[in-house]
């Protein structure tokens, strides 16, 4: 494929630059025609320090070029686009624009950069897993904590793929000669390869976090991940038990009753979040999302969902920034504030919480008929919001009530509203009264055309493309 023949094998740091330089050669990092990758990837491992580094820069990709990137390529902007959270406001014809429109084709470059660069970093993951497993001078725990975090990037970057484009490869080899002829699995089968890969990294992977930061995955890490995949895939008891496993590990994970402090970097809610790699800096969301004069230049958001915020939900006012032209307001996502560099990084990206754990529990346990129960985790939620308790007493109200929930709580973080809008069979109803061209086929991405013409076992395209 063409992301295996222009691949960065994923390890691309100063240190492996400088054996690069060692070797007299740098053209090995875009191809995979090596022999001199594997050297270098076998000099790699052999000292835990450089595979920690390999993996420290497997998340610093994902932070800047990856789909969880929060620049306007990323999935938070992208999909928040595609669903009803964000108004596009930037240049005619940009790859957003078709998204926010729902005019993608198979040759939108925002399309090839989801999944050019998931595939990317799971290549990354597979060199940790082939190396670690190949090397004799990584052992014990060392070697249970490297192979447990690159696993969980494998199954993190296929779950993202497949909940974008259903039927997709699960790649698990750095061989070209096996990747380049791929075929597609079924949605079902992809995600029991993501469970396996989930259960596998969650026996590896210490209790305990590597620094007081999070940011770098732990045991709970993966239940976290766990526990959406079972919510996705209707597996109800599992998800609550995943769920309940980490909101009851109060030594370590605490409710945040402060809607100000909720993303920071030092926030006890916080499950697994990744640093902005440069100290002083902040986080590139805040840097994407903040605009200080209007019109916007690339986004706002969208009258629904500001229409969506109860009264006196206090997370509009919190979590919401604006600015006014004396005619017109705009607002944008404010839950990280600081869009510059303030010599102390105050707020890191997280990519997981322990509110959204409180939701999935609560919407498995509506599916268990726990409502009680559901209701109680539903009201944790309002509470801190300056809201009600809700008094709904079915199933089915319950259900809208976790989703408007859902919407409020997780806006603007990496397509929550929009893969929940596409599991539950409401992208249809919703979004087709405020999108014109959108049609019953947009729950699926095409793939990109280029795959397509580069490997003729990635066909048929998704229907509508």
């Amino acid at each position: 494929m063409k992301y295996y023949k222009q691949i960065q094998i994923g390890i691309v740091l100063l240190f492996i630059v400088t054996m690069c330089l060692w070797l007299n050669s740098c053209d090995s990092f875009t191809e995979t025609d090596l022999p001199k990758s594997q050297l270098i990837k076998t000099a790699v491992f052999q000292d835990v320090k450089t595979a920690t580094a390999a993996l420290s820069d497997c998340y610093a990709q994902m932070r800047d070029y990856s789909m969880i990137t929060g620049n306007s390529d990323g999935i938070s902007s992208l999909m928040g686009n595609y669903a009803d959270e964000l108004t596009y406001y930037g240049v005619s014809d940009a790859p957003l624009q078709h998204f926010y429109n729902h005019t993608v084709l198979s040759s939108n470059s925002g399309v090839s950069v989801l999944w050019n660069s998931g595939y990317n970093q799971i290549y990354a993951a597979n060199a940790i897993i082939e190396g670690v497993k190949n090397s004799t001078a990584i052992t014990g725990d060392n070697r249970n904590r490297l192979k447990g975090e690159a696993l969980f990037i494998r199954a993190f970057i296929h779950c993202y793929l497949v909940n974008l484009f259903g039927d997709i490869p699960y790649i698990a080899t750095t061989d070209y000669k096996t990747n380049t002829v791929v075929s597609r699995q079924p949605e079902t089968v992809v995600y029991e390869k993501i469970i396996a890969d989930l259960l596998e990294a969650k026996d590896l992977l210490p209790e305990t976090y590597t620094s007081a930061q999070r940011i770098r995955p732990n045991k709970y890490t993966a239940e976290a991940l766990l526990a959406r995949v079972y919510l996705y895939t209707e597996k109800w008891q599992l998800a609550e038990n995943e769920a309940s496993n980490i909101i009851n590990k109060t030594a370590l994970y605490k409710w945040q009753g402060d809607l100000d402090r909720v993303f920071l970097k030092d926030s006890p809610a916080t499950i697994w979040q990744l640093h902005p790699g440069v100290a002083g800096l902040n986080t590139i969301e805040g840097r994407s999302f903040i605009f200080n004069s209007t019109p916007p230049s690339i986004e706002a958001v969208s009258q629904e969902l500001l229409d969506a915020f109860e009264t006196g939900d206090e997370r509009k006012n919190h979590w919401l920034g604006s600015i006014s032209d004396g005619t017109d307001t705009y607002y944008f996502p404010f839950k990280y504030k600081l869009d510059t560099n303030t010599g102390t990084s105050q707020e890191y990206s997280i990519i997981f919480r322990l509110e959204e754990q409180y939701l999935i529990r609560a919407e498995a346990r509506v599916h268990l008929g726990n409502l009680a129960e559901a209701r109680d985790d539903i009201n944790k939620i309002r509470q801190r919001a300056g809201l009600v308790d809700t008094t709904v007493n079915t199933s089915e109200s319950l259900l809208l009530v976790i989703l408007q929930e859902r919407r409020i709580e997780l806006f603007s973080e990496f397509g929550h509203r929009w893969f929940d809008l596409k599991r539950t069979g409401k992208a249809n109803a919703i979004l087709s009264t405020i999108k014109p061209a959108w049609k019953n086929s947009d729950t699926l991405l095409p793939l990109p055309e280029s795959e397509l013409l580069v490997n003729s076992n990635l066909q048929p395209q998704n229907p509508g493309y």
